[in-house]
């Protein structure tokens, strides 16, 4: 059951640029997800009760967001809109609600560049609303030289594992199909990436399980791949941290002492995550593909 909610606000203009995806703004048509991911850190935000059974769609969305890019476009305060960044843009109720394709076009209208992040091959409807933001969209300033590209499409995975993946990612299509679409976006012209991230430590974090992500997302045509590790957030029942751990006590009990030795705090240790960098682009430089967009 999907509830219908009204929002003040659709348009998130951030303080900074991330670093990694380049986007300016978020746009996140619904509040929770139906791909009920484990580890999905908004677990950990007041998101986090129980994600499936507070599906709800912003049905007012599409009026938002085209007064505020409106506002914003008067202003040539272009930049990269990311869709999205708290939830998934492309879950099986957007099949009939089409929140996110009425969004796109409104993103279309103003001539923004958009970011795609996805589990779900439901994005390759949306190909035609794509096309013509590549090329129409107008980037930054600051960006016009380097990135080329008015939509940019990227593809989720944790790991490449089918069985693991059901278990952490039980609504979400398998990770073979999520490549699959990303070889169809490729095909069609579009810039398209992997974001291996979450990477599970001691589960798809060894030099080998990155090699062949890296590996197979170049075969499907990816342009670059992100890598980054796993965070878990909040003691609640229904956080990250608490449903993580439950799983693990589950299916994998010799890792607890050694993922709590690793985490001191929200996030891996320092040295990991530098390992981690260092493998990432050791890696990608092997391969022949970008760790980041520009």
């Amino acid at each position: 059951m999907v509830k219908e909610v009204r929002v003040k606000s659709i348009l998130n203009k951030h303080k900074k640029r991330d670093d990694w995806f380049l986007d300016d703004y978020s746009v996140n048509p619904y509040f929770g997800c139906s791909f009920n991911c484990v580890y999905c850190y908004i677990r950990g935000s007041r998101y986090g009760e129980n994600m499936t059974k507070s599906l709800s769609a912003k049905v007012n969305a599409v009026e938002l967001l085209e007064k505020q890019l409106f506002r914003r476009a008067r202003k040539k305060e272009y930049g990269i809109i990311m869709m999205s960044s708290s939830t998934e843009p492309y879950m099986h109720v957007e099949r009939k609600l089409e929140l996110t394709r009425r969004l796109l076009k409104t993103i279309l209208r103003y001539r923004f560049p958009v970011e795609i992040v996805t589990k779900s091959k439901l994005v390759l409807r949306d190909l035609d609303v794509l096309r013509e933001i590549d090329k129409k969209a107008i980037l930054p300033e600051d960006l016009k030289q380097t990135l080329k590209h008015g939509a940019i499409i990227s593809f989720s995975v944790s790991t490449l594992d089918v069985g693991l993946a059901k278990v952490l990612e039980p609504g979400a299509p398998s990770p073979i199909e999520r490549l699959e679409a990303m070889r169809k976006c490729k095909d069609e012209g579009f810039f398209v990436g992997v974001c291996f991230i979450p990477v599970l430590p001691y589960l798809s974090d060894s030099e080998e399980q990155i090699e062949e992500v890296v590996r197979i997302s170049k075969e499907y045509g990816a342009d670059f791949i992100f890598i980054g590790g796993l965070t878990l957030f909040g003691d609640g029942s229904e956080d990250s941290k608490t449903l993580y751990y439950r799983f693990l006590e589950k299916h994998f009990p010799e890792l607890v002492p050694k993922y709590k030795k690793l985490y001191g705090g929200w996030s891996p240790s320092k040295k990991y995550q530098m390992e981690l960098l260092k493998k990432s682009r050791r890696l990608c430089d092997r391969y022949g593909i970008k760790n980041s967009l520009i």
